[in-house]
């Protein structure tokens, strides 16, 4: 396999990739739809992902069949289908609707760094996903996830928190994920064998 890179993403055969930036060390799993979207460093998702309209986080964790900042149809109108805004499919004379796919556009949905997002989970759009928050498998998440909480259900609901609050509030104030590679690397040990307390200890104080 090949390594990840920090000048360039890693991009598995048969993805789809449109209007999206990617930072240092990212990955993309195969076959996965990335639309309108920023991968920020050290972020990746594995194969079949479908994620639009979405920031995000460093050294966010996407499982696959994922499915993120889903697009909505116009359910007030007289009709749900797509004719209504990708009319261009279906007439010669009748142009798609700008003003709805700038609209759909400007819902984003912001996944927050260290974030783990489980196998088959739907975030919908204009949802926060905290830092270090976990995703469950399945889940449906509607709205906002605190930091640090582990959420699972449908709609997703709140299980408990990885952490205490003094523990996670001080993860947040050392935001390890803005360290420089170099310095994750020489961590490296530590990241490995110690629970976050004691990281905690020798890193922040």
């Amino acid at each position: 396999m090949s390594k990840l890179s920090a000048a360039a993403p890693l991009i598995h055969p048969d993805c789809e990739i449109s209007n999206s930036t990617f930072g240092a060390y990212c990955e993309v799993g195969r076959a996965s739809r990335i639309i309108n979207s920023t991968f920020n460093d050290y972020a990746y998702c594995d194969r079949l992902a479908d994620i639009a309209n979405t920031t995000v986080g460093k050294f966010a964790n996407i499982a696959a069949l994922t499915r993120i900042g889903p697009t909505d149809h116009p359910m007030g109108n007289a009709s749900l289908h797509h004719f209504l805004y990708r009319s261009s499919y279906y007439w010669d004379d009748s142009p798609d609707d700008p003003t709805f796919f700038a609209a759909r556009a400007a819902r984003r949905t912001v996944i927050g760094p260290d974030t783990w997002i489980g196998h088959g989970a739907i975030i919908k759009p204009e949802v926060t996903i905290g830092v270090g928050a976990i995703i469950a498998s399945g889940a449906v998440v509607t709205k906002d996830v605190p930091p640090y909480m582990i959420v699972a259900g449908v709609p997703a609901t709140p299980l408990r928190p990885r952490f205490p609050t003094q523990i996670s509030d001080r993860l947040q104030m050392l935001s390890w994920w803005d360290w420089s590679h170099e310095d994750l690397r020489q961590a490296l040990p530590d990241f490995r064998a110690m629970p976050a307390e004691a990281f905690l200890e020798k890193y922040s104080g």
